[in-house]
């Protein structure tokens, strides 16, 4: 076979979405966004040992639109991919590998993700 016939790797364009693709991408993606609402963790713990004018600058803007949009996808994310990391302990195991099942397992984690972030955040809400 020569140069010119040699197969081109496959790429976005010659896969079909599938589900667990998807998934996949979002494990990925909420750890970077772990990654990140750490920071503002530590830029909230840095504050609070500061002093209250600090303390009150994070307060202020965590109470903001932005702040909350912010900590609620932090939120999510931190359920997103405790779903996501358990369901990988499974497949460790050696379990759930068939591609029904493993579709199933992502549509689970992607509920109890969402139903994890609303039920925290109603409760956050209503002891406030």
């Amino acid at each position: 076979m020569s140069m010119d016939e040699r197969p081109l790797s496959p790429h976005l364009q010659v896969y079909r979405f599938q589900w667990t693709m998807a998934y996949s991408i979002f494990h990925r993606i909420t750890g970077v966004a772990l990654g990140v609402g750490t920071l503002y963790f530590a830029w909230w713990l840095l504050a609070l040992a500061s002093g209250p004018e600090a303390f009150a600058t994070v307060q202020s803007f965590s109470g903001s639109w932005l702040g909350r949009l912010m900590l609620f996808g932090w939120t999510w994310a931190l359920f997103y991919h405790l779903g996501a990391g358990v369901r990988h302990l499974f497949w460790d195991a050696g379990m759930g590998f068939e591609l029904d099942t493993a579709e199933k397992s992502g549509h689970a984690v992607v509920g109890f993700s969402i139903l994890a972030t609303l039920a925290l955040w109603v409760v956050a809400y209503s002891v406030l």
